[in-house]
């Protein structure tokens, strides 16, 4: 038998009202009824208005906003925390919202682990008890789950301190023994509501890149929300900017920097160090005849600022832009990758040729 490809999550047509007769309202919210006009009028709050988002397998989605955008709604809907007033949220094909109270726990068991912002350790248990406690919901034996649960604590970098406790440890420490608990589950969704956004920087910094290390062997459909754009920047496949209730834009990073949506989105990416985040085929010119054998290269993917490192001592002229497979695929200067440190009109012609 074939092995089942887990599907993602779509998310269509989702709205969220918060108060005793929310059904009521739906029409009139559909029909442009706005959030204040809604709290106004009926003393009700909008959570969400026609949320539309495909986050494919294996991929990270990061939902971000400013507070009270109802990016945490959202992924409380994700595991159905949170009961929507309309819409679907499919994951795996399959409708939650649908769901029965005995299909609801089973999928929260088994397809859906949670990384928290306040760490949510249980205080009287050891780092290992701590790690095993989903193992435990689902019914494995003890030595499955220690077995389980110690190869996690090992990956996320905490082996030797599995019979301390949370208060014996650093902040950092404990979010990840939080993240070991949520993949020790194996569930293929995992949902961080604003899991770093306690941590100071450097902290936060690391487990980011614990994140991503782990991510390209794991492949799990990963939900993160953050207010933090350098954050989203750096975690997110797919992004999507919240403002209240509403999706604003979503795409990727590029997308994102290189052409904001509005000026709230642009207010936004400002302030963004775009070398960090621009990649040099964003910059590039579409080959229109083979580039010359002697020019130097760079490969794509590879961000303005390490190319500025990488190229330093290139002679002048066109630089041939590559793909993984070194096939070429365009042409930039280092005066264009240097010009998009700090514009997009560069990138933006260049889009359009």
């Amino acid at each position: 038998m074939a092995e089942h490809v887990f599907g993602g999550i779509r998310i269509r047509n989702l709205y969220k009202i918060f108060g005793p007769d929310a059904a009521a309202h739906i029409d009139a919210v559909r029909n442009g009824l706005t959030k204040a006009e809604l709290n106004e009028k009926y003393g009700h709050v909008l959570g969400l208005r026609d949320i539309n988002i495909e986050m494919p397998s294996g991929s990270i989605q990061v939902i971000m906003g400013l507070s009270g955008s109802g990016k945490s709604t959202l992924i409380r809907h994700i595991n159905r925390l949170i009961d929507p007033t309309a819409g679907e949220v499919l994951v795996d094909g399959v409708d939650i919202v649908g769901m029965n109270e005995k299909d609801l726990r089973e999928f929260r068991r088994h397809q859906t682990a949670m990384v928290f912002q306040k760490f949510a350790l249980l205080p009287h248990r050891s780092v290992l008890d701590n790690t095993i406690f989903g193992l435990e919901i689902q019914g494995l034996s003890r030595q499955q789950s220690v077995d389980t649960a110690m190869r996690w604590l090992e990956r996320v970098g905490l082996k030797g301190f599995e019979k301390k406790y949370p208060n014996q440890l650093s902040g950092g420490m404990q979010q990840r023994v939080g993240l070991a608990r949520a993949l020790s589950n194996d569930a293929p969704v995992l949902l961080m509501d604003e899991a770093y956004s306690a941590l100071d920087p450097l902290i936060r910094t690391d487990m980011q890149t614990v994140l991503l290390d782990l991510q390209k062997e794991i492949r799990k459909t990963v939900v993160f929300i953050t207010h933090d754009l350098d954050e989203a920047l750096r975690l997110g496949d797919q992004i999507a900017i919240l403002r209240d209730g509403e999706v604003i834009q979503q795409g990727t990073s590029q997308d994102i920097v290189l052409r904001p949506a509005d000026d709230y989105v642009a207010n936004f990416v400002r302030e963004v160090n775009r070398g960090r985040v621009v990649h040099v085929e964003a910059v590039m010119r579409p080959l229109d005849a083979p580039p010359a054998a002697d020019r130097p290269t760079i490969t794509s993917g590879v961000t303005i600022e390490d190319a500025l490192r990488i190229l330093a001592t290139a002679p002048d002229g066109d630089i041939t832009v590559v793909d993984t497979t070194a096939k070429p695929i365009g042409t930039v200067t280092f005066r264009q990758l240097a010009n998009a440190m700090v514009s997009t009109r560069e990138t933006g012609q260049n889009a359009k040729a």
